[in-house]
C-alpha cells in the first residue's frame, strides 16, 4: 500500500467517524503504524486541505481528536439552510429522535443497536436542527458521545417535560405513519404556523 492510499484511508475514517471524531490511537490500530507516522500522515492531510482551492470542509484537531468541519465563513449560508428544513423531518430521523427521546443518555452505537441500521447521518440532521444535542461520555472505551434531546425538541412536539411523551411500548424501525410520536410534531408544526400567522 503506497502512502497516498494510507492518507485517503485516513480521509475515510474521519468521514466515517463523524462527531466521534478520530484518535491518533485509530490510525495506528487501523492501518499497523507507529504513532510518529499516524500523527505525521494526520498532520499531512490536514495541511493538504488548507491548501485546496475549493472545498466546503476542513479537518480539524479537537484535542486529539480528529474530525471534519465546516467552515466557519461559511456558517450563514448553513445556518439559512437549516432554517429554511427546520419544519422537514423525514420519517428515519423521527425514528432516531425517538430512540434517543426514550433511552437518553444514549450514544450513537446503542442507537443503532435499536434500529438495526447505522445512524450518523441522521444524527448530524437532529443535531443540525437543535433537536438533540451532546450530554457528555459514557465511561467505556473510547468514551463515545452521549446524546439527548434539547428544549427545542419539547418545543417542537407541545412539550412541557418528557414525562409528556406516549407511553413507550416499542421503539423500531417499524412506526407507523400515523405513530402518536409523529402526529405530535405535526400538530405543533401547525400550531407553530397559525401562531406566526401562516396559516
Amino acid at each position: 500500500m503506497d502512502h497516498n492510499e494510507y492518507l485517503s484511508i485516513i480521509e475515510g475514517m474521519i468521514f466515517l467517524a463523524g462527531d466521534e471524531g478520530v484518535t491518533i490511537k485509530d490510525v495506528m490500530g487501523v492501518l499497523n503504524v507507529s504513532k510518529k507516522e499516524a500523527v505525521s500522515m494526520l498532520d499531512e492531510l490536514m495541511a493538504h486541505y488548507s491548501l485546496k482551492a475549493i472545498k466546503g470542509f476542513d479537518i480539524a484537531n479537537f484535542g486529539g481528536l480528529y474530525k471534519m468541519v465546516t467552515l466557519p465563513a461559511h456558517e450563514k449560508y448553513y445556518r439559512k439552510m437549516v432554517e429554511t428544513n427546520a419544519s422537514r423531518i423525514s420519517k428515519s430521523a423521527l425514528e432516531t429522535l425517538a430512540i434517543i427521546a426514550y433511552y437518553q443518555p444514549i450514544t450513537r452505537v446503542h442507537v443503532e443497536e435499536i434500529r438495526g441500521v447505522g445512524c450518523e447521518s441522521m444524527i448530524r440532521k437532529l443535531l443540525a436542527k437543535a433537536l438533540i444535542k451532546e450530554v457528555g461520555r459514557e465511561e467505556t472505551p473510547g468514551r463515545p458521545i452521549l446524546y439527548g434531546v434539547t428544549d427545542q425538541f419539547l418545543n417542537a412536539f407541545n412539550l412541557t417535560s418528557l414525562d409528556e411523551l406516549p407511553e413507550l411500548k416499542e421503539v423500531n424501525s417499524s412506526l407507523e405513519e400515523e405513530d402518536l410520536f409523529d402526529t405530535k410534531y405535526i400538530e405543533g408544526r401547525d400550531e407553530d404556523m397559525k401562531k406566526a400567522g401562516t396559516s
